[in-house]
């Protein structure tokens, strides 16, 4: 088999082996470039998530804090404190 002269050039087989190791073997090649931004895009998706998340929390912070009567609440149902002239009874429902 006869190869075109052009194949045979310096060049041309630096250029070829170059690119095949910058796209194959090299440790930033093509398929861990891909993962990279596949793992970026996630993780800019968690975040903006975890934005939301937060911007939620405030408001329900400022909510609760500003309204004694919701602070009430929260206190009962969450950490089931009371008044000293109340009982309290806490019923624990088994899953099967």
């Amino acid at each position: 088999m006869k190869l075109p002269k052009f194949a045979k050039s310096f060049y041309f087989l630096f250029t070829f082996f170059f690119v095949i190791w910058m796209l194959f073997i090299d440790a930033n090649d093509l398929i861990t470039q891909f993962q990279l931004k596949s793992q970026k895009d996630n993780l800019e998706d968690e975040k903006s998530y975890y934005l939301e998340k937060i911007e939620e929390v405030k408001k329900d912070r400022h909510e609760l804090l500003s309204n004694d009567e919701l602070l009430e609440k929260f206190a009962r149902e969450k950490y089931f404190m009371k008044k000293e002239s109340e009982d309290l009874f806490v019923i624990v429902e088994e899953e099967k």
